[in-house]
């Protein structure tokens, strides 16, 4: 194998940006599977799903191998973990910026809200303060 074949041809994030592509991906993550086995699971036909593996494997996230007459389908552990290491760093550094935001921001109001609500229908009387139920007339 070649070093350009190791490098997958299309965008992972591409890819993952077709509902139904998510889906298989969701449903390879449960293990290896085949056409029908996916198609029975999804609301499109066989030729519809193989075009999304299609994609998929050559955005590097799936991997086919034959098992007999069928194809089995499952995901492409180092492709799986390139994504994951991607969004990672990315996120990662967008948390560690958000917490040094938090830390080094003062809140605007210091004061506590009253948190019981009032109820217009009943009003403030004061047989209700004074915990009575009944009216006094």
């Amino acid at each position: 194998m070649t070093a350009a074949a190791a490098v997958p041809a299309g965008d992972p994030f591409d890819a993952l940006g077709d509902p139904h592509r998510r889906r298989i991906v969701e449903l390879l993550g449960a293990g290896g599977r085949s056409v029908r086995e996916i198609s029975d699971e999804l609301p499109i036909s066989r030729p519809a799903v193989s075009r999304h593996l299609r994609l998929l494997k050559d955005a590097g996230l799936v991997i086919e191998q034959a098992r007999g007459t069928q194809r089995i389908y499952r995901l492409h552990d180092e492709g799986v973990a390139a994504v994951q290491a991607y969004l990672a760093q990315v996120w990662g550094d967008a948390a560690i910026r958000m917490r040094l935001f938090a830390e080094n921001t003062e809140p605007e109001n210091t004061e506590p809200e009253n948190t019981e609500p009032e109820n217009p229908a009943r009003g403030s009387s004061t047989w209700e303060s004074a915990g009575r139920d009944e009216d006094p007339t």
